[in-house]
């Protein structure tokens, strides 16, 4: 096993504990909340207080499919899938928005049946206290879990920790029109269900765009491709790094590939040492894996290729559309120049490309012209 291979191994094995620590302490409050929330709905014939202790069931379920998320996402690669199996967890994260949003549903419903047959609640002293007392427990589980979602990178944890902050919220609208019924004998309870299902059909809602985004692909995130380009042109010999491209197979599993800038005159020895080291790098300090390093050759002895260069790059970066021109080089001997553009989504790429190329070639006519079209993956 390598380096990288037995870091790999530690971290996702410290990560399973976490998150299945944290679910664990999750179900185990939640349930409780469950028994003594649907004790005093049940006492007080409260709708409203029933249906938050089915939202704490649905979060104890969802707990439980963390667990399992975590579990299975944490295998080893093998050969049916030699990337590993971390993008189960996206599919554990689909599952507990899904419960979220079933939940909310049958919430809303329930609530509008009792807005059409009204029954009047009774709160008891017992009961504001209890309701309360839950309100706290939820702010405390809420936060902690969140914090150890962010910690360990689950997007499950994440998502569990902002539906018990705003189970903590929806809590104080049931604590809030209980108190109004007891000052003003105002039920307000199946209207606040309404909105407490409202809530939660939202929450669900959003954690399952949210994971679709990470399931479909999404735009890197522009700090943290800044950081790996610093990290790569730290050493000594690279001019430029580009084309940077991640994949993600789950939390805390990303694989990579770069384009570096290396001086033409480095030996193919030289060269090897350098992407070794980058590799080293960029995985001890970001825990990306760079899975291949292609190289740009940079003119370092032809005064008329550098000119080229400038003309060239004046000539291109005149488009809008064009974010960026890298990898350019020219061989005056054999009359071939080529480079690589990041041309924006705003335009038709191949029409773009095509211009560049009547610009350029009426710009060198004898010169045979390669303009690779890079996609725009970080801002």
């Amino acid at each position: 096993m390598t380096e990288q291979q037995n870091d790999i191994a530690v971290l996702t094995a410290n990560r399973e504990k976490a998150i299945v620590k944290t679910s664990i302490i999750g179900i185990v409050t939640n349930i409780l909340l469950v028994g003594f929330k649907a004790f005093v709905g049940l006492v007080s014939n409260s709708i409203a207080v029933i249906l938050d202790a089915v939202n704490n069931l649905s979060d104890a379920l969802s707990s439980v499919v963390t667990i399992i998320g975590a579990k299975l996402g944490a295998k080893q690669p093998d050969k049916k899938h030699p990337l590993g199996y971390g993008r189960i967890e996206y599919l554990s994260s689909m599952i507990v928005a899904a419960l979220v949003l079933y939940a909310g549903i049958t919430s809303l419903v329930e609530s509008i049946k009792k807005i059409i047959h009204p029954e009047a609640a009774d709160y008891g002293t017992v009961s504001i206290i209890i309701i309360s007392v839950a309100i706290i427990v939820k702010l405390i589980l809420g936060l902690y879990v969140k914090k150890q979602g962010k910690k360990v990178n689950s997007g499950a944890l994440s998502a569990s920790g902002s539906d018990a902050l705003f189970d903590a919220i929806l809590s104080s609208s049931v604590l809030a029109s209980a108190i109004v019924y007891l000052i003003w004998s105002v039920s307000l309870e199946a209207y606040v269900g309404v909105v407490i299902a409202g809530f939660i059909i939202k929450a669900g809602i959003e954690m399952m765009i949210e994971t679709l985004n990470d399931i479909i692909g999404k735009r890197e995130d522009a700090e943290s491709t800044k950081e790996l380009k610093e990290i790569i042109c730290a050493e000594d010999a690279v001019l430029g790094a580009y084309d940077v491209t991640l994949f993600n197979y789950g939390p805390n599993k990303n694989y990579g590939s770069v384009h570096i800038e290396l001086p033409d005159n480095l030996s193919v020895d030289d060269v090897d040492r350098i992407t070794r080291k980058i590799q080293t790098d960029v995985f001890h300090k970001t825990g990306v894996i760079l899975t291949g390093i292609g190289v740009y050759s940079f003119n370092t002895s032809d005064d008329e290729a550098a000119q080229m260069r400038n003309t060239v790059q004046k000539t291109v970066m005149a488009h809008e559309w064009a974010l960026q021109m890298h990898g350019f080089y020219a061989d005056t001997e054999k009359k071939t120049v080529r480079f690589d553009v990041v041309v924006s989504f705003d335009v038709d790429r191949k029409e773009a490309i095509e211009k560049l190329y009547g610009e350029i070639k009426s710009l060198y006519p004898e010169y045979d012209v390669l303009i690779v079209p890079d996609v725009d993956m970080a801002d």
